[in-house]
């Protein structure tokens, strides 16, 4: 059975513009709307989503507003129907990101990386969200939300050939890489060799000699007099080996010694101590890669690499300005999906907004940059919250019906008022000046 959206005459109407235009049968599809209720089409129950998660409305507060704009909800219905719609949401997500069944029409830089989400009062991570960012135009390619256990891997991700990934050193996969590699996909990521060991190549060969040694990164470096170093390399994973380029550039001094300090601090919070060899490695910047010199030569590489911040500042920008971070729910809640899964949405609506007010978008990294997105998401949520809120559409004759959903429930414990003395007094007064 088909169920086309049905037109709304509300402000938000321009937030389901920036939505795929099945979003309706995708909400029939992925059992979030079953059949009108108090909410009578998947808009509403996304308009409901929106204020949950995207304007951080309480439970009951989301009732309220709803109440005023539609018909008397509690914020029981509320909570039931946002359980529900939590495959409804990462579907709406991975339609509206790039597609990657597209031919490639030029080179293709991404960044991956992860960021923890706490509920309050958690002593750890409840929630990992994984995103891959287009470097180039600044938008997001790909994210995923997984639960404490959702570790940190390339393979999650959609790659074509072509793409070249930028990752910290928390990817030293080898057989991830390597499976990469074999489909085109050239990565970058800051070189720890102690997870990730490296072995010698002769320049001269191409195929891995089996019987070849591990090499000795810090010995090779301390051989090296001047400040960059490149060596053909290779890789090696239980099934599989392949060629690589290990690139180092030594860090300025006052650079190296801060780097030290945090070393040493780190092992004394572990009561350990740093070793030499360990000390003057955090003197480098080492960077492995697949993507071959004449391709990228080694000091582009270590440039490119330092590009890799772009995605700190995009989580920097979800969490500070967006409040992805101000997760509400326990470990392990259903909602807490729901949350931060609307949350993102919320989000790339905004940068969509954002990109398409921007002549051309937010300046991209091929060229000369002067408007970052920060102040401009600023601005544009602004609108995005007013389609949401919908003020205009507030009925005055719903007041009594939202006071009455936002009242608290009957509990033990009776919210406070004047001690019962000073009632009596007022009372008595008030007797006085009528009499």
């Amino acid at each position: 059975m088909s169920h086309a959206a049905q037109p709304v005459d509300l402000a938000f109407e321009d937030f389901l513009k920036e939505l795929p235009p099945e979003y309706a049968e995708m909400a029939y599809e992925f059992k979030a709307f079953a059949r009108p209720r108090k909410l009578k089409t998947p808009a509403h129950l996304l308009q409901v989503v929106m204020l949950y998660c995207g304007l951080d409305q309480a439970l009951r507060t989301t009732a309220g507003s709803f109440t005023l704009l539609e018909e008397r909800i509690t914020d029981t219905a509320i909570h039931q129907r946002l359980r529900a719609c939590g495959p409804w949401l990462k579907a709406l997500l991975q339609t509206m990101l790039p597609a990657t069944q597209t031919p490639l029409t030029s080179l293709r830089l991404l960044i991956v990386d992860g960021s923890s989400l706490q509920g309050p009062g958690a002593e750890g991570t409840d929630y990992r969200v994984h995103l891959a960012l287009d470097l180039t135009h600044m938008t997001v390619h790909a994210v995923d939300v997984t639960g404490v256990d959702g570790g940190e891997s390339l393979a999650r991700y959609p790659w074509q050939a072509g793409d070249i990934v930028l990752v910290d050193r928390g990817y030293n996969q080898p057989r991830v890489i390597l499976e990469l590699f074999a489909r085109g996909v050239g990565v970058i990521v800051r070189l720890n060799p102690t997870a990730m060991p490296l072995f010698a190549r002769p320049r001269e060969a191409d195929a891995f000699d089996p019987t070849a040694a591990r090499l000795d990164v810090t010995a090779h470096l301390r051989a090296h007099s001047g400040d960059t170093v490149s060596l053909p390399v290779w890789l090696r994973a239980p099934t599989a080996s392949g060629p690589g380029w290990l690139h180092a550039v030594r860090l300025p001094p006052e650079a190296a010694e801060a780097a030290r300090r945090r070393c040493r601090q780190a092992a004394q919070r572990k009561g350990r101590t740093p070793r030499e060899d360990t000390l003057f490695l955090a003197g480098w910047v080492m960077v492995f890669t697949t993507v071959a010199p004449e391709t990228l030569d080694g000091p582009t590489v270590l440039a490119l690499y330092r590009c890799r911040w772009q995605v700190e500042l995009a989580f920097k920008r979800l969490k500070t300005l967006l409040d992805l971070d101000a997760l509400r729910t326990q470990q392990n809640s259903r909602l807490g999906e729901v949350w931060i899964r609307g949350k993102l949405l919320y989000a790339l609506v905004i940068e969509r907004c954002a990109q398409r007010h921007s002549a051309g978008g937010v300046d991209p990294l091929d060229r000369p940059r002067r408007l970052t997105p920060w102040r401009l998401l600023v601005i544009v949520r602004q609108a995005v919250d007013r389609w949401i809120v919908d003020v205009q559409r507030w009925r005055d004759d719903h007041w009594d019906a939202c006071l009455d959903v936002l009242k608290e429930r009957p509990r033990r414990r009776c919210l406070q008022t004047l001690p019962a003395r000073v009632i009596q007094m007022m009372n008595a007064q008030e007797r006085q000046q009528c009499g």
